[in-house]
């Protein structure tokens, strides 16, 4: 076979991001029939529930108690109608976000300031997956130590290179998608597990009351839980790059080729809004299965970890995180916790590497390195940073070793970076989105209301980071 007509293990048949007539296809019509085509917003939930809701938000639930309970919730729905805005423009142009973000004006040397300002935040998410595969790590060693002392530097390195292979392997191979079913699968069923425990905490030692969630619900943020709550503000629910990736599994699941190209006709704009509607229900599921998660793991934090000043800190991370489970139902539950995080955890690495592959191929793309419409060459350099990413995150914990402070350095970063990504999307509205696409005016309200408050508090995370305030 000559090299012209070759074509790589991986690619498909059809390239998701061309655009053309033979793509089309009918969105189907009510919840039923569009379950099947779900599939974005179940790698978002992977990607979410590790990092955020397991490591920043039971941090902040042992660090401030129930007080800030409102902003657990507040921090899950307010990012959601950025999320969807930006995936319809997407929907409706086939582009993913970081050849989006190029286009927002102004540009320095050439180069688009949203970019540059992904950069930056591209730099200190290493620290935060750097974070998540340390605190994999942490979980395996403890679970089956190498050496005797699970947190030994020789465990911890057997298992942080061990989780860098095979997260390798698996995604170089192309089997994310039975690794995506299978961990999307675990998260929900470890999340549900959680949520029960964290019901059933009224009838054990570590019991809340409906005082407690009444003093979570007042709009207060305690002395000292500031820094941990821009943290996890940042990260929990949909942070800036989960916004940003979504794009890609949305063009990669097939939306935007199934509306095909925008030839200005009226059955355009019906497919269009049709599969539209089907990514808002996607995004709905992945809303309601991250938020319950994220809730169970601040309750947790509150109810069980607090009381006893015990909060997750280094390498201690997930033995801390493990008294949640052994204080309410015995030590048995350890080797239940500790499976659990692994999945968790390991579902939210695994989705991560090749969500970022994709948005550091892109960023290259955008700087002229290679075009983003040329397949072969898109998949070159998505499988370089397939390998890259996991030996760079490996490297950079195991020179730390503080998945906590990893994680919510990144969440502050996280947190600063949407109002990058709130001036992208309100300029890819106004200036591509075709204006019969642009939803209704409670989507409307509800979009500026989003904006605004991820403006407000992003905008104080950069005063803060600062020293102004």
């Amino acid at each position: 076979m000559s090299e012209s007509t070759e074509k790589p293990t991986g690619i498909e048949t059809t390239d998701p991001y061309t655009l053309t007539a033979d793509g089309i296809k009918e969105p189907p019509v009510g919840w039923r029939a569009s379950m099947r085509y779900f599939g974005p917003g179940l790698i978002l939930s992977a990607s979410i529930v590790g990092s955020g809701e397991l490591i920043a938000t039971t941090a902040l639930g042992a660090q401030a108690g129930f007080v800030l309970l409102w902003l657990v919730i507040v921090s899950t729905l307010v990012k959601v109608a950025v999320q969807i805005e930006l995936a319809r423009w997407t929907i409706a142009t086939g582009q993913p976000a970081l050849t989006g973000y190029a286009k927002v004006p102004p540009k320095i040397f050439g180069i688009g300031w949203v970019n540059l300002l992904w950069a930056v935040l591209a730099l200190s998410k290493l620290l935060q997956l750097g974070g998540i595969i340390g605190g994999t790590a942490v979980a395996c060693s403890i679970l089956l130590p190498i050496g005797g002392d699970p947190l030994a530097f020789v465990s911890l390195l057997f298992w942080t290179t061990v989780l860098a292979i095979v997260s390798i392997t698996l995604l170089y191979s192309n089997r994310y998608s039975l690794i995506e079913r299978g961990a999307a699968l675990l998260v929900v069923t470890f999340t549900a597990i959680t949520v029960l425990i964290a019901l059933g905490l009224p009838a054990t030692p570590f019991a809340y009351g409906l005082d407690d969630l009444g003093s979570g619900l007042m709009f207060l943020i305690p002395a000292g839980a500031l820094g941990a709550a821009l943290a996890m503000f940042g990260i929990t629910g949909v942070g800036a790059d989960e916004i940003t990736f979504y794009t890609y599994w949305c063009v990669e699941k097939g939306y935007a080729r199934w509306v095909g190209p925008n030839d200005g006709s009226e059955a355009w704009v019906r497919r269009a809004n049709g599969w539209i509607r089907v990514m808002y229900k996607d995004a709905m599921v992945s809303w309601v299965i991250y938020t319950f998660g994220t809730i169970a793991f601040y309750l947790m934090g509150a109810a069980v970890l607090n009381p006893q000043g015990l909060v997750p800190q280094g390498n201690g991370l997930i033995t801390t995180l493990s008294r949640m489970y052994t204080d309410t139902m015995g030590e048995w539950a350890s080797v239940v916790f500790l499976l659990g995080a692994i999945a968790v955890l390991g579902s939210t690495m695994w989705a991560a590497i090749p969500s970022w592959a994709r948005m550091y191929t892109n960023l290259l793309a955008t700087f002229g390195v290679l075009d983003w419409q040329d397949p072969v060459a898109r998949l070159k350099w998505i499988r370089i940073f397939t390998v890259a990413l996991p030996l760079l995150w490996a490297v950079i914990y195991l020179t730390i070793q503080s998945p906590v402070i990893m994680v919510q350095i990144a969440g502050v970063m996280t947190g600063i970076f949407l109002i990058g990504v709130v001036w992208a999307v309100y300029w890819l509205r106004r200036n591509e989105t075709d204006p019969r696409l642009h939803g209704g005016r409670a989507f409307a309200v509800c979009l500026a209301v989003s904006s605004a408050a991820i403006a407000l508090l992003g905008a104080y995370s950069l005063l803060d980071v600062v020293g102004i305030i």
